[in-house]
């Protein structure tokens, strides 16, 4: 069995390399030279895709969704930095692409979530990572798969959780031993717990908890792992964060839709996994540079200073 404790990661880099151009304080009007010319401005940022589902009969929990923030200085998932906001143009059109949460994978192991993005002609895409879908108990399918975080393993025979990814979200949780309930899903703040020992009265994994924010004018946790299912013990609780509980004798617990949650794994004879949340994407930019053009019916808001919007599909803003 991998050693579980420390991985963050699938990737072999341990930093975001793509965004670290330097964090700048506070809103900018920029000049010349600066990423944008005279129209360029600065818009912040919180990317958050789709969670993991999970199987039935011991899943182990979905992992959260990959998390990516520029805003505040806050901190983005897996234990990473804030990234550097982007610089966005005028008559220009930033494609928002928000991801679904992944299926439940029956017998077979939960889907991954999908990715959510920003894109446009001027900037590097921003891309979450859809967390991974949960452990099966069949013996084919018993790791839990890799992802923004990574899903928890199942009970049967000393399967591996999956891998987060760099600076976006952490690993699932693996088994107590080769005979244990299901490991938790990884969240964006902490590692999905490992199942308690023995098949009779150990507890499955809680999953890991989410990240805080309060880009949206409030704090939020989002992308909370999803709980394993249970054996004999208990079922593991969701982390903060919009994930699901998993299962005892019944069916895991689904993630809230636009947290990126992990869902919560099936329990002993349940008929069914269940669905992890939906991601989402906000944008925080000065109330004066705010052009008024957006697609897909964002929630606006702004406290006469700050624009806000929140996109819990998909759509797009021009700037």
């Amino acid at each position: 069995m991998r050693d579980l404790k420390n991985k963050l990661t699938s990737s072999k880099n341990s930093k975001n390399i793509q965004n670290r151009r330097g964090k700048s304080f506070g809103y900018q009007v920029l000049g010349f030279g600066a990423g944008g010319g005279l129209s360029g401005y600065s818009v912040d940022f919180l990317v958050i895709a789709g969670g993991g589902g999970t199987s039935r009969d011991n899943g182990g929990g979905g992992g959260a969704g990959g998390y990516r923030a520029s805003f505040n200085s806050e901190a983005s998932g897996g234990g990473g930095s804030s990234e550097t906001a982007l610089q966005l143009n005028s008559a220009i059109t930033y494609t928002i692409t928000v991801g679904g949460g992944g299926a439940t994978g029956g017998s077979a192991y939960g889907a991954n979530g999908a990715n959510s993005s920003i894109s446009g002609s001027d900037i590097t895409t921003v891309t979450s990572i859809g967390g991974g879908g949960g452990g099966s108990r069949d013996e084919s399918q018993k790791d839990g798969r890799d992802g923004g975080s990574g899903g928890g393993c199942s009970y049967n025979s000393g399967g591996d959780a999956g891998a987060g990814t760099s600076n976006q979200g952490f690993a699932g949780g693996g088994l107590g031993d080769d005979d244990s309930p299901a490991g938790g899903g990884g969240g964006a703040g902490q590692v999905g717990k490992n199942a308690g020992t023995s098949q009779t009265g150990g507890d499955a994994g809680n999953g890991g908890n989410g990240v805080a924010s309060t880009i949206s004018g409030s704090s939020v946790t989002r992308a909370g792992g999803g709980g394993g299912g249970g054996l004999s013990g208990n079922a593991g609780l969701a982390g903060s964060g919009g994930g699901g509980n998993g299962g005892n004798s019944d069916d895991g617990v689904n993630a809230t839709a636009n947290t990126g949650g992990g869902a919560g794994g099936g329990g002993n004879n349940s008929t069914t996994g269940s669905t992890g949340g939906s991601g989402v994407v906000i944008l925080s930019m000065p109330l004066v540079n705010f052009s008024g053009n957006t697609t897909g019916s964002p929630t606006e808001s702004d406290d006469g200073t700050t624009k806000r919007l929140i996109f819990n599909g998909d759509g797009s803003y021009t700037g």
